[in-house]
């Protein structure tokens, strides 16, 4: 019997699912806390916690991660160094730490507009080999010919002996610039995700199984390993679109609605007919626009793990995550005694950082380019959680609000703190670590604004509610004010949201938001069972696709029946007749999606391949079409390594 292994490792926890191959049945979960940045601790600890003796028949492992989002969000990508031929966009700026201009590039039919200044080329490439670990290219309009891509990487190559990432193979649409940052963030990407998978080998190997790795990526399908370490880009928000994925098989549904509580964030998207819903537009991470096809979703900075704070009678939550007071307790052997004394901070001082039960501790990051407020600061602040109070009492300076705030922005300190995860200790309705330091931290919090604990934990999950169904109506009414939809969740006017498309709801404690959220929408509202590791079952299920176009034009208007040219990701390919560009178009297409297939672990006999091609021609056109744009796309599902 054959098993297969799905792991997510999301922003606060990393679950793993236990699949047998014969019914897709699962046999086996767990779920770890996340280890950031070194990922393998957390997806080692989930594998353990499955605790079952059938890991050496597993024969397929899938993976989805938060590296890549995490990397390019914290600006800790490798540096790189891009060159752009021909004339690019220079109203932007690019996230290289060393990039140049040189002349040559083509038009829009791929004719080659100014020679490759390729002596420029290789003098960059000299110049800061030294400093950068990997090169970006993109030429102006290599989507209809790469030629001067591919010189200048075999140029880059034989000088700086580093990887070197082309435009043209990320993206096939227009934009210089956007396809220019994708391919600069995926060559930050390239020695990070490289470590991750040949740490993931490894771990595959020591526990001796035969399996194929394959990853998710940002769109719901799967990438093979070969393509996941060209283009570790793609895997960007591979998340949610595991949660995507993973609702609609547990809950055998084509369509459908589906919300993802995780530890850091809530994330709401939708499947379709059984295919993720798609932005229009290239998926944007940390400020950074860029060509990769992702889901579309609503993302706002509320989970379970988020800070719950007051100031001026009211409760806010949010956006930072923090470490819950009930799982600080399990950490620290006297945290609970520190939880009783803390002093009350005084109203007027209150805000995000500074609040009653708000502890901090140091992380594993390595400071840099500190001021000499925040050196002292964090001088004294180590590996057992301190109060504000303890800090000032160590420090020549005393811990503000701002210097707290740049050292948590900088991630050299992490706050602990009552989170929406404490109230549900208190509740009973989620109860994994210790509920007593849940129960304190709220006594201190509450006397704010006249309430007691339990007062306090009613309200704070009530305002999450709140908040899950305002973010999945504004995410389903995409043209609805937003203003309106606010004023309806609050029950500002009598009128409910009914919706038609059943709501999937995934994440650890999601079973206790249920039956509030049906009482502000009128939905058919689910939560599967393994919802909590919903998005570990969504990295293992994911399709291969692999969607191929290619244009076929004449080489000349004036004579339409003879030469023509076919783009396609391969190249620039010129025909004598339109029957010979028909048949290496479908040639060249077949060949690029069998090889992407195979490299998932597709088989051809388990595995659908479309055609379609739409023409584009004039009124009174007597000729071969103008334009054709023909579409491969072949889907089918993995198999593991031991699979034919």
């Amino acid at each position: 019997m054959k098993f297969s292994l799905g792991i997510d490792a999301g922003g606060t926890y990393t679950d793993a699912v236990l699949v047998k191959d014969t019914d897709g049945s699962i046999v086996a979960t767990s779920k770890a806390l996340t280890t950031y940045p070194d990922l393998i601790r957390g997806i080692r600890d989930a594998i353990d916690g499955l605790r079952t003796d059938d890991l050496d028949k597993v024969s397929l492992v899938s993976v989805s991660t938060t590296l890549a989002t995490n990397t390019v969000l914290e600006g800790t990508g490798s540096p790189v160094a891009l060159i752009l031929v021909g004339d690019h966009p220079t109203k932007g700026t690019y996230p290289a730490k060393h990039y140049t201009m040189v002349t040559g590039g083509h038009t829009f039919d791929g004719e080659e507009n100014m020679p490759l200044d390729c002596i420029a080329v290789k003098n960059f490439a000299l110049k800061v080999k030294e400093f950068v670990s990997a090169f970006a290219v993109s030429s102006f309009f290599s989507i209809r010919n790469p030629e001067h891509e591919l010189t200048v990487r075999e140029i880059v190559r034989e000088a700086t002996g580093l990887p070197v990432v082309c435009g043209h193979e990320l993206s096939q649409d227009l934009g210089a610039y956007e396809r220019a940052v994708t391919a600069t963030l995926n060559a930050q990407l390239l020695p990070i995700c490289r470590s991750f998978i040949d740490s993931m080998i490894n771990e595959i190997q020591r526990r001796e199984m035969n399996a194929r790795l394959i990853m998710l990526k940002c769109d719901g399908t799967v990438i093979g390993i070969r393509e996941a370490l060209e283009k570790p880009i793609e895997s960007i928000f591979s998340g949610p679109a595991a949660s995507l994925v993973g609702a609609s098989y547990l809950c055998g549904l084509d369509t459908c609605a589906v919300i993802d509580v995780g530890g850091t964030s809530t994330d709401v998207s939708s499947v379709i007919d059984g295919v993720p819903e798609i932005t229009d537009t290239g998926a944007v991470v940390g400020g950074w626009k860029t060509r990769v096809r992702a889901t579309r979703m609503e993302t706002s900075a509320l989970g379970g793990d988020s800070q719950v704070w007051v100031k001026s009678k009211h409760i806010f939550i949010g956006p930072r995550r923090v470490i819950p007071l009930c799982l600080a307790a399990e950490r620290y052997p006297m945290f609970i005694d520190k939880l009783k004394r803390c002093v009350i901070p005084s109203r007027s001082s209150l805000d995000m950082n500074i609040q009653p039960a708000r502890f901090y501790i140091r992380t594993g990051f390595e400071p840099i380019e500190l001021d000499e407020f925040e050196t002292e600061v964090l001088s004294v602040i180590g590996n057992e959680p301190l109060t504000i109070e303890e800090i000032a009492s160590s420090s020549h300076k005393y811990p503000s609000s701002v210097i707290l705030d740049a050292l948590v922005s900088k991630r050299l300190i992490q706050p602990i703190g009552f989170t929406p995860t404490d109230a549900l200790h208190i509740l009973g309705e989620y109860t994994r670590w210790n509920t007593q330091a849940a129960f304190i931290g709220a006594s201190h919090l509450s006397r704010l604004i006249k309430k007691d604990a339990l007062g306090f934990a009613l309200a704070v999950k009530a305002k999450m509610v709140h908040s899950i169904a305002f973010d999945l109506m504004y995410f389903l009414l995409k043209d609805v004010d937003r203003k309106g939809i606010e004023q309806i969740i609050n029950g500002e006017f009598p009128a409910l949201f009914k919706l038609n498309m059943p709501v999937v709801m995934l994440g650890g404690p999601v079973t206790s938001f249920k039956e509030d959220l049906s009482k502000i929408i009128d939905a058919d509202i689910r939560v599967p069972e393994h919802a909590a590791v919903g998005n570990a079952a969504g990295a293992l299920f994911g399709k291969g696709i692999k969607r191929v176009e290619i244009f076929i034009r004449p080489f000349s208007i004036s004579e339409p029946d003879r030469n023509y040219l076919v783009f396609s990701p391969s190249g620039r390919q010129k025909a004598e007749t339109y029957s010979e560009a028909l048949d290496y178009a479908k040639r060249i297409g077949t060949q690029i999606v069998n090889e992407y297939m195979d490299d998932c672990g597709v088989s051809k006999h388990n595995m659908d391949i479309e055609f379609s091609q739409q023409l584009f021609s004039p009124e009174d056109w007597k000729h071969a079409p103008l334009e054709t744009k023909i579409v491969i796309m072949a889907v089918g599902f993995p198999k593991g390594k031991n699979y034919s």
